[in-house]
Order: structure tokens, then C-alpha cells, then sequence
């Protein structure tokens, strides 16, 4: 497919990431501070990331914007089309954000919109095995690259298509992600879409940056940021809350995820202290003396901050919008091995109404017309 993976690939697409890239990103200053907003930003030379730079005076001149912007012109171009443009983002790996995104893609679509989910996680391309696609491949078209399609109006673009195994590991240095991700959209041809969904790897690091400049020539509605309850999780995310405050993307709200387990008494295991499963037998004991529990759910917070922080303190302190908690719950999981629905599949999941509500208000965050 011609990724110049480091694989032995041959041609086909013809990326030709090796190449020196002719993006806003290569304008960016070689000594220029570790957060610049490149010169192309509107707020290049006069962000708190410019402080202290040798290059402030000459970036607040505006005097790089216009090279940048006709370097910007092809995404320009193959965006118009997408009416909202969402990043999902977390600070910390493992906080289930790839798995967020692929379930929002699926509401979206349920919902009748059109929906494209892109994954920029280049490293570790997980959407195609959440949508059940493992397996499939990128075909081109006259009017560029075609996504790989899990629904008439859901489709998805990933590496992770572009790959001769999915045990095939990806080692590329910053420039080689970030030409691929300029082509992802400059090159794949999404059609009219409702929403562009963007899955990002976990960290504040080449992928967002570039993402982030790619993306200032276009209205962006915002990111969703995901966090899980435990301190270790949101030391993280607040670099990366911090990240969208310094770059100036705005942020739609904060998700958090695997907030306590929920679990029906039915589908719970039981195990003596030898682990033996017992569960038949207390089941029947449970239907004898108290059927009323096996209707109940069993609840456990497996995520705990010891600082006594929450996520939903976290997110006032960073002024942005708390959307609410979804539990973890086993069936997720489930439905992203299977590639399907989780709402669908699961409706009387104990996290189906939790992530409906997200799911809603991302909507509502995101309305077609201004003011709305």
C-alpha cells in the first residue's frame, strides 16, 4: 500500500511519507517552544505557549500565515463537507476512549446521521476490531480513498487497514505520523457527512499537535475528554485539559468512564474460598429466601481516587462541562469484541441509559444550526 512502514510494503496508495511534508506543521519553528500553536495560528506570538520563544516577535507579525494557510487549503477542501468535527481525547491510556468513540459513532448512526469515525492512533489502531472490521482494506477511488464502511452511513478510516498483519507494529518518528494523518484528511473521501468523529492515541504528543494545526482552518466543534476515576488516570487528563487550554481547542466535556462496576445479581459468579464455582447453588438458595435481590444490581467502585478528587471537581476546575458517569460494565467489553452496538445490543444494560445521555447531550452540544 506504499506506507514506507519500515515492513517492506510495496506501492499502491502512495503516501510517500518519507517525503519532506508541506504542511503548517513544517513551518513550525525548529527552536520554537514545546507547545507552539505554529505560525499559521491566529494567536501565533500572543498565547501564553509563545512566552519566553525567539521566534514571538516574528510569529505575532503574522507574517507566516499565509504560506500555512495555502498549505491548509487541501483539508480545507475535503471537510467542507462534514458540518461537525469532534476529537476524543484523554491524557491517560486505557481509560477506554477508543471504545467511547466507536460507541458514539455507533449512536450517531443510529440516529440517522452520517457519521465518519477516524482513528489517528497510529501506534495502536484498535477501531477496526471494535466495528468489526479486522481484516479489511482501503480501496481508492477518483475521488480519493474510500472508507471502509460497517454501515451505508457509518464510515470508518484506520492504519490499522493498511497493515499486512495486525501484529505488525508501526515505528515511525513524528514527521511519518503526522504525514499520515495530513493525508487521512486530506486524501479519504467522506462524503457528506454530520459528524467526523476522531479517535486520538492517549498523551499530549505528535498526533495532537498535528491534528490540532491541521485542523485550525476548519470550524471544529471541540473534543471530548475522557477519564476514568482514579487519581492516576486524572493527573493525566489534566495535562491533556491543560493541552486543549494552551492550543485552543475547546473542550465539549468530560466523560467519565468505568465509574463504579454495575453488574445484575444474575450474572454474578459466586466462588468458595477454594474457587469453586457455586453459583447455581446460591442462585437457589437467593430464589428461596430473597428473590427479590436477583433483581437488584451489585455495585463496586473498582476505581478509586485516594486523593479524594473527582472527575466531576476536576472539570469545574478546568471550567468545562461534566457529561456525566458511565459505569463500567462487562457487556461494553463484549460489544466491542463482537464489533457491535453497545446500545442496541445491551438496552437494559445498567450503562445503556448513562451513555445515552452522553450521547445525547453531545448532540444537543452540537446543534446544525448556530445559537441552536
Amino acid at each position: 500500500l506504499g506506507f514506507c512502514l519500515g515492513l517492506g510494503l510495496g506501492s499502491g496508495l502512495g503516501l510517500g511519507l518519507g517525503l519532506g511534508l508541506r504542511s503548517a506543521m513544517s513551518a513550525k519553528p525548529a527552536n520554537a517552544n514545546e507547545t507552539c500553536v505554529g505560525p499559521s495560528s491566529e494567536t501565533a506570538g500572543k498565547a501564553d505557549s509563545c512566552a519566553g520563544c525567539p521566534n514571538q516577535n516574528a510569529c505575532a507579525s503574522g507574517a507566516g500565515r499565509g504560506d500555512a494557510a495555502a498549505a491548509l487549503a487541501p483539508v480545507v477542501d475535503r471537510l467542507a463537507s462534514v458540518k461537525h468535527t469532534i476529537l476524543v481525547l484523554s491524557g491517560k491510556g486505557g481509560v477506554g476512549k477508543s471504545t467511547f468513540s466507536c460507541q458514539l459513532a455507533f449512536a450517531l448512526a443510529a440516529q440517522g446521521k452520517n457519521v465518519g469515525l477516524l482513528d489517528i492512533d497510529i501506534c495502536g489502531p484498535s477501531v477496526p476490531r471494535m466495528l468489526g472490521l479486522t481484516g479489511q482494506q482501503v480501496h481508492q477511488s477518483a475521488s480519493g480513498w474510500s472508507p471502509v464502511y460497517v454501515a451505508d452511513n457509518l464510515g470508518v478510516m484506520s492504519i490499522g487497514f493498511m497493515l499486512p498483519s495486525t501484529d505488525d507494529a508501526v515505528i515511525w518518528r513524528g514527521p511519518r505520523k503526522s504525514g499520515l494523518i495530513k493525508s487521512f484528511l486530506t486524501e479519504v473521501h467522506w462524503g457528506e457527512l454530520d459528524y467526523l468523529i476522531i479517535d486520538t492515541p492517549p498523551g499530549t504528543s505528535d498526533e495532537h499537535i498535528s491534528i490540532v494545526q491541521y485542523l485550525r482552518a476548519i470550524e471544529v466543534d471541540g473534543a471530548l475528554v475522557v477519564t476514568t476515576p482514579q487519581e492516576v488516570s486524572m493527573a493525566d487528563v489534566r495535562k491533556e485539559l491543560s493541552f486543549c487550554a494552551k492550543s485552543g481547542l475547546k473542550v465539549l466535556g468530560l466523560v467519565e468512564n468505568m465509574a463504579g462496576l454495575r453488574v445484575p445479581m444474575r450474572n454474578l459468579r459466586f466462588t468458595d474460598p477454594s474457587g469453586a464455582d457455586r453459583s447455581d447453588e446460591i442462585t437457589k438458595k437467593l430464589e428461596a429466601a430473597a428473590p427479590e435481590v436477583l433483581s437488584m444490581l451489585a455495585s463496586v467502585n473498582v476505581f478509586q481516587s485516594q486523593s479524594g478528587a473527582t472527575a466531576r471537581q476536576m472539570a469545574a476546575d478546568f471550567d468545562v462541562r461534566y457529561l456525566g458517569a458511565v459505569p463500567l460494565d462487562p457487556s461494553m467489553g463484549e460489544s466491542c469484541e463482537k464489533g457491535e452496538s453497545f446500545l442496541q445490543a445491551n438496552p437494559e444494560s445498567p450503562a445503556a441509559p448513562a451513555f445515552q445521555a452522553v450521547v445525547d447531550q453531545v448532540v444537543q452540544l452540537t446543534p446544525d444550526e448556530p445559537g441552536a
